[in-house]
């Protein structure tokens, strides 16, 4: 790749981690250890290999976390039960069910059970309500990553750009398309019906793909010199791909962040930000 500036998610997430770590420390010192505790519907292999990355990365920042694979058998009821305990649990600051949930539980009603104060992945209505107002108390991890890269100094201000979204998930680009707006950018959301979608890209200042397909989006598609950012995680041969064709796009891009190396390593180090800023607002 060649043309465009290649912008890295490591030196971002090692930055969110150092301030995690340092605020982690101080609220051990007051006997307070920040804590996080995932649920995984059974089945889930993915979802448990999440978060047992999360835990490594946990541990490393002076974050505390917790798996609970929940059985298949009772679904949701099982779910929320299990969510009830932890919302109930003064030890437990932040919690996270794995999304997609295997089949029998249903993710719109446990997502309901998750108190606001401890959804750092910004999942119930209430969460998304807040975000869609413009007044988030956590807002998704995914989403955040995004906004903080670009934020990242060199690049445009979000204000008054033109931005693509491209996936209109509840994950990501919706909660993206939300946070751009109260950045004062102009935003359109794409999605699989939109009409004339090259055209509509072709005019982006910012350009962002969240439409888990791989190497969705080429170089016909951009606008010369404009920011991509490229969310997609899709497992190919063994490795993971972009939805963005970055040896044609870094040809046009200006910036373009990388997959793998990229958005991710940001979205976990947020996410673990949450959760110690979950802790310290329980201090208050």
């Amino acid at each position: 790749m060649a043309g465009a500036r290649i912008l890295e998610g490591r030196p971002i997430a090692d930055r969110i981690r150092n301030d995690t770590a340092n605020r982690a420390a101080v609220l051990r010192e007051a006997a307070i250890v920040p804590h996080l505790s995932i649920f995984v519907g059974e089945g889930d292999a993915e979802g448990a290999y999440y978060g047992d990355a999360l835990r490594k990365v946990g541990s490393r920042v002076g974050v505390e976390v917790s798996i609970d694979t929940v059985s298949a058998a009772e679904g949701t009821r099982s779910m929320i039960a299990a969510l009830t305990g932890a919302a109930a649990n003064h030890k437990v600051h932040g919690i996270i069910v794995q999304r997609p949930l295997p089949r029998g539980f249903d993710i719109y009603e446990i997502n309901r059970h998750i108190p606001a104060a401890k959804d750092v992945d910004a999942a119930s209505p209430i969460s998304f309500g807040w975000l869609a107002q413009g007044v988030p108390h956590f807002a998704p991890a995914t989403a955040a990553a995004v906004i903080q890269m670009l934020r990242e100094p060199g690049l445009p201000q979000l204000a008054g750009t033109r931005s693509v979204v491209i996936g209109r998930s509840a994950v990501v680009g919706r909660p993206v398309a939300y946070m751009l707006t109260s950045a004062d950018a102009t935003v359109t959301l794409c999605h699989s019906r939109t009409r004339d979608l090259e055209m509509i890209c072709r005019s982006a200042d910012i350009l962002v793909a969240a439409v888990g397909k791989p190497r969705f989006v080429n170089a016909g598609m951009l606008k010369r010199g404009s920011v991509v950012v490229d969310v997609g995680t899709n497992l190919i041969d063994g490795k993971v791909i972009g939805d963005v064709d970055a040896d044609s796009v870094a040809q046009i891009a200006g910036v373009l962040t990388p997959v793998p190396g990229g958005v991710g390593v940001v979205t976990t180090s947020i996410l673990l930000r949450n959760v110690v800023a979950a802790a310290e607002h329980g201090t208050i």
